[in-house]
């Protein structure tokens, strides 16, 4: 068994696992599936907001790049128009320089759109996003509608605090819901309407409270009402008092823990270890897959069509095969490598957010191109036969970073290379590192800034009836209950 470069623990590659990285030639990794999801998810901020000026046209925008950083931010207006050519940042490849610092090269050159935000219409502080219309800190999804303080959320509507979420209308703090409305306060259901505190149920409505039903109505913990008793019974739970809401939270969730559990969330599908997995089949260590991923392994979140992935996400599907060692690669494709963000590519490596191109090489912002490397044009026959020489000279003269770590042709970016630090991304989220921990793994961080607000509101102070709540709190500043944020604008 290989020894990660990165933890030093060995891991194994199984037979299959040779046999793709053969299919779409390129070398074993020498970094394990663990260290290799921290790596990717290094990459991937979605939440972590800055304010600067646009480098092109001078004006303030919110975006995911710092201000104190040297790298060229533009607005997505500006980034979107056509008044520049990417193609002008292109630089030639130099064989006396690894190809990593050239690609570092290129990415303080390049502008970088502030947001990955596509087709968006009055919709603020989201990012990795496409087809948005009305939405607030709605973030990694497709298609929604009025949705705020989402994640991973797909063709949803007037919706608030969704999380893994499709096709989902009027829902409240739904976590891996789809194909309802009406629903709140519910996690692992499929198909239900008008119902409140459900766990695992499929095809029910006006239920409250309950946990593993199947076709049912009118049931309150489980049990059985007649409509009118049910109607009557949830009027005197009074659920507009707070106070109230969080006692039946407390109820329902001493129920729910004594609910039956299957060993893992895999529904409609074969071959499976993960957790989270619908309409799948022949995947291994997939999690958060609400549909379609087959003969895949080490992925996070995606599916809908993707086939033969390997260590892909977050953010894979959408009709694309033969992915390896990519972030956010949807919306069709196949033969993306080493990538972050292209949508709508075929037979693109070491990239960054491109879109609707073919054949690129170490390639940054490029749309509607094809055989570029570091963002050079070449003909087609130059380009053939300049990648082989590339991927050559990126095992002959590999880039070695401040750890000792070796990066040949098959390996990932650097963490060097990445504007973000480790605590600024998802990588966080998923694999918490303490800073000295971030910093002995080759990892940058950020120490956070300094809040100086003054709450309006505390806690305490609010209402405890929604129907004594007056509209001029929109305009206030409300301590958060939470003792590790201390403090929310709404």
């Amino acid at each position: 068994m290989p020894t990660c470069q990165n933890c030093k623990q060995n891991f194994k590659i199984e037979p299959e696992d040779f046999e793709f990285y053969a299919k779409i030639k390129v070398p074993p990794p020498t970094w394990c599936p663990e260290c290799r999801f921290k790596r990717r998810f290094n990459w991937r901020n979605e939440r972590t907001f800055y304010k600067r000026k646009c480098n092109q046209c001078g004006k303030e925008f919110i975006g995911m790049y710092p201000k104190d950083d040297s790298l060229v931010v533009f607005c997505i207006k500006c980034w979107w128009s056509d008044k520049w050519n990417l193609l002008e940042y292109g630089i030639d490849y130099d064989f006396s320089q690894s190809f990593f610092v050239q690609f570092q090269k290129l990415l303080s050159r390049v502008p970088l759109l502030a947001l990955h935000s596509f087709r968006a219409v009055n919709s603020f502080y989201c990012n990795f996003d496409d087809g948005y219309k009305d939405c607030y800190l709605s973030i990694a999804g497709l298609s929604n509608e009025n949705a705020h303080y989402t994640t991973r959320a797909t063709f949803c509507k007037d919706s608030v605090d969704l999380y893994i979420a499709n096709k989902i209308e009027l829902g409240y703090e739904n976590l891996f819901c789809s194909n309802s409305y009406r629903i709140v306060f519910s996690s692992f259901c499929d198909n239900c309407n008008d119902s409140m505190f459900l766990y695992n149920c499929r095809n029910c409505s006006n239920c409250f409270g309950c946990t593993n039903l199947r076709n049912r109505q009118y049931c309150i913990f489980n049990v059985q009402y007649s409509s009118e008793d049910y109607h009557k019974k949830i009027q005197e739970f009074n659920l507009g008092s707070y106070a109230n809401l969080l006692q039946i939270k407390q109820c329902f969730n001493e129920f729910a823990q004594k609910a039956i559990r299957r060993f893992s969330n895999i529904t409609y599908s074969t071959n499976i270890i993960g957790d989270n997995v619908k309409n799948s089949k022949n995947c291994f260590y997939v999690f958060d897959i609400p549909e379609n991923l087959e003969d895949s392994k080490f992925c996070n979140w995606g599916g809908y069509g993707g086939k033969e992935i390997y260590d892909g996400g977050p953010g894979v599907g959408g009709n694309v095969e033969l992915i390896y060692e990519t972030i956010d690669t949807v919306l069709s494709g196949s033969r993306m490598f080493f990538c972050i963000t292209i949508h709508g590519s075929h037979n693109i490596q070491y990239s960054l957010n491109c879109r609707n191109s073919s054949n690129l090489f170490g390639c940054i912002g490029l749309r509607n191109k094809q055989y570029c490397i570091l963002n050079k044009q070449y003909t087609k026959e130059e380009y053939e036969k300049l990648v082989p020489k590339i991927i050559d000279h990126m095992s002959k003269m590999p880039y070695i970073d401040k750890k000792g770590r070796v990066y040949k042709y098959g390996e990932f970016f650097p963490p060097e290379l990445c504007p973000f630090c480790y605590n600024e991304t998802i990588a966080q989220e998923y694999f918490p590192l303490t800073k000295e921990e971030a910093l002995k793994q080759g990892y940058k961080w950020k120490d956070p800034e300094e809040r100086n607000i003054k709450p309006d509101i505390k806690t305490e102070e609010l209402p405890d009836h929604i129907k004594d709540v007056k509209d001029d709190i929109l305009d206030k500043v409300i301590q958060c209950a939470h003792a590790k944020l201390k403090e929310i604008i709404l």
